[in-house]
């Protein structure tokens, strides 16, 4: 388990507390440099009261204050640098030189300060040096190199004391930095999976529900609309049976048939819905985001059974029922009759269908009309009936009020086009339009 970039943060402010040092290692190297530091300074320093006059315990003490400075060369290093620089005529201080041009080259300092102070400690350092090699040449008479040779000697001395410290903290610095951004990055990579896992299970649980609405939609057209035919059949039966005994028979065989056939239908999808819990059932137990899949499969699964549905070349049939249910239905259909995608058939089908229930339910007797448009690039549909006749006892049928809404989720979620609503007549009128989504799109045109 990797820990986040706000845990290293809390951790990383859990290890302060020692004034600006974020961890105890640092303590012990940058005290035990200036300790180092100011025992150097501390011996140059008798050198250097000697060379001035001084006396001895002054040029003692005034090292081992200025090497000290190098505690806090993470804090203030463009300070070391600048005591070192002071320090270069004296001829003291080379470790505190070296480090603190380090640390400054490595530190967020701006580069052009960077470069500044290390050019002034460059200049210091060759000016010192030639002064210090003249000074020396002049002394030993039978020694008398060129011209070239102090020059030369003090640029090399002054580059090698200053070049690799600031080079070196250069490239410290750009790692650090590197890493640094590295760190930021991976922080945002995982803010950003945490994310697409959030949005993963919030796209599972969406699939989730959305084929438990289409599910329960194919329920209730196919549930529906036999369960009425069976309703107004067995009071058909119910009324014929003393007076007409051979009618009763034939409308008992069609309650079976149609009961036997929404059994098939409710047993295929329950089938499926099982089919879709079997999928997510094992992955769900082990947790995150991966039931996004299960639930796809799920959904594919679903699909696949979707094209087995009902087509448009059974709605004679469909009508055929409701004939002998005893309403009176006329079927017009225009154009020729072709293939459309299995999702338009069955969505075309089950509107009719839902359709012809709700005038079962609502308009008992009510004469009815159904037609079908075969146009250039969609198929367009209306059911519309009449005024219910008072002469028709009602059959009693519950309603669950989710006819209209679960047509309008049907034909919407195709891009089509769906209007219900009274007729000037007192009857109902339900008009769709799908496009066909296997060919060329259009938009509908309304029917």
């Amino acid at each position: 388990m990797t820990a986040t970039g706000a845990d290293r943060e809390a951790a990383g402010s859990t290890t302060r507390g020692y004034w600006w040092w974020e961890r105890r290692r640092s303590v012990a190297l940058d005290v035990g440099l200036a300790l180092v530091s100011a025992l150097e300074c501390g011996l140059e320093g008798v050198e250097f009261a000697g060379n001035t006059g001084l006396p001895v315990s002054v040029g003692v003490v005034f090292g081992l204050l200025a090497g000290s400075v190098l505690v806090v060369r993470r804090r203030w290093p463009i300070v070391v640098v600048l005591v070192s620089i002071g320090m270069t005529p004296a001829e003291m201080g080379f470790l505190m030189a070296l480090v603190g041009l380090y640390t400054l080259a490595a530190s967020e300092v701006p580069r052009r300060i960077t470069v500044v102070l290390a050019g002034m400690a460059l200049v210091g350092t060759f000016i010192v040096t030639y002064v210090r090699l003249r000074q020396s040449i002049a002394e030993q008479a039978d020694f008398g190199p060129g011209d070239w040779y102090v020059p030369l000697v003090s640029v090399f001395m002054a580059v090698g004391l200053t070049a690799p410290a600031v080079l070196f903290g250069l490239y410290i610095g750009a790692r650090r930095r590197l890493m640094e951004s590295l760190r930021e990055r991976a922080d945002s990579l995982e803010r950003e999976l945490s994310l697409l896992a959030d949005r993963a299970e919030e796209r599972a649980e969406w699939a989730r529900t959305e084929e438990r609405t289409r599910i329960a939609r194919e329920m209730h057209d196919v549930v529906a609309h036999r369960v009425s035919l069976m309703v107004v059949h067995a009071a058909a039966l119910q009324a014929v049976a003393p007076k007409d005994p051979a009618k009763a028979v034939r409308n008992a065989a069609l309650v079976g048939d149609m009961g036997r056939q929404a059994l098939t239908e409710l047993r295929e999808m329950l089938g499926v819905l099982r089919s879709g819990d079997a999928l997510i059932a094992p992955v769900a137990a082990g947790g995150g985001a991966v039931p996004l899949a299960a639930v796809g499969q799920a959904a594919a699964a679903a699909a696949a059974a979707s094209e087995d549905g009902p087509r448009l070349s059974e709605l004679e049939a469909l009508v055929a029922q409701s004939r002998q249910a005893g309403m009176v239905v006329e079927l017009s259909v225009d154009g020729e009759l072709r293939p459309y995608a299995p999702e338009v058939e069955q969505t075309a089908f089950r509107v009719v269908q839902e359709a012809l229930t709700n005038v079962h339910k609502h308009a008992a007797g009510a004469k009815t009309w159904v037609r079908l448009a075969h146009r250039g690039s969609e198929v367009a549909m209306q059911v519309e009936n009449g005024p219910s006749d008072a002469a028709v006892a009602d059959a009693g049928l519950p309603s669950g009020g989710n006819g209209l809404v679960g047509m309008r989720e049907r034909v919407l979620g195709l891009g089509g086009v769906f209007v219900s609503g009274p007729t000037d007549a007192g009857g109902f009128r339900v008009s769709v339009v799908l496009p066909d989504v296997s060919g060329p799109h259009s938009s509908p045109s309304g029917v």
